[in-house]
């Protein structure tokens, strides 16, 4: 009975010790707040901003020029033939499609830019997080972002030691 005692004893003992050597050290990290603190990331928004800027100013250009060609047709329309206003029409619909096309040109080329930009931004970003993870022995990193916020954060805040692992 006494050696069962034993052997039960050094069994939770043992047990014990193994859950605390696989005990695993866990952290978390804004991603989307890392990113967005990211210098890149700031040069990437003006680089953005730019472009959006050049393309609207080009399409409202368009639209300046339809809309003077549009005013001019409607003046002119009573001396004109019914032929000839309908061809006139059919001519600003074609601009006013023109208009349409390079709106969306536009906004899929930012999105397509954008995504190019993003992409070794947070490729540094991961690198830099496993990183820190690596050094300081976190296993698990969970991302802060998913959700807006973690119930418990009893794991290690990495967001600082990756600021300056990436130098700002």
């Amino acid at each position: 009975m006494k050696n069962l005692k034993s052997l039960l004893l050094i069994a939770v003992f043992t047990l014990g010790l193994a859950g605390v050597a696989n005990a695993q050290k866990i952290g978390h990290i804004d991603f989307e707040k890392l990113v967005a603190e990211m210098p890149q990331t700031k040069t990437l928004k003006l680089d953005m901003e730019k472009l959006g800027k050049t393309y609207q100013d080009e399409i409202t250009g368009m639209e300046k020029k339809i809309e003077a060609t549009r005013q001019k047709y409607v003046a002119e329309s009573k001396g004109q033939t019914n032929e000839t206003n309908d061809q006139r029409a059919q001519e600003l619909q074609q601009e006013a499609a023109k208009i349409e096309q390079a709106r969306r040109f536009a906004y899929q080329d930012m999105q397509k830019k954008q995504n190019e930009g993003l992409q070794p931004i947070i490729e540094k970003a991961q690198t830099a997080i496993d990183a820190v993870a690596a050094s300081k022995s976190v296993v698990y990193v969970l991302d802060a972002s998913v959700g807006k916020g973690l119930l418990v954060k009893k794991g290690e805040d990495l967001f600082d030691a990756v600021k300056t692992k990436l130098g700002f």
